[in-house]
């Protein structure tokens, strides 16, 4: 699948890129492409362009805050977890996000 997301914590020093690192990798790792935005204290990085978001199955936002720039996603399948999910358990999460889309699909 093609997974595009944003990580974005309160302080958006620490969680933010760890988690964009993590789900990335465990992403990659079970075969996906995933692209992760971060919005921080650094401003965005690593945007997402709009051809991106136009080929994404969905969007996974990871955040503890407001993202900035959300209604880029309109009409897309948003799932909205914890950030700190995404830092210690990306791999579930994105098994069961994937889970959650494909049954979707299927109805």
């Amino acid at each position: 699948m093609n997974i595009v997301g944003v990580t974005s914590c309160i302080a958006g020093l620490a969680h933010t890129p760890m988690a964009a690192k993590m789900l990335e990798k465990e992403g990659k790792r079970l075969g996906h492409r995933v692209k992760i935005e971060q919005q921080g204290a650094m401003g965005i990085m690593d945007r997402i362009s709009a051809q991106d978001i136009a080929e994404a199955d969905f969007v996974l936002i990871a955040a503890d805050r407001t993202i900035e720039e959300e209604e880029r996603f309109a009409g897309k399948t948003i799932i909205r977890v914890k950030i700190g999910q995404c830092v210690s358990h990306a791999a579930d999460v994105i098994t069961k996000c994937v889970a959650a889309v494909e049954s979707r699909r299927n109805k």
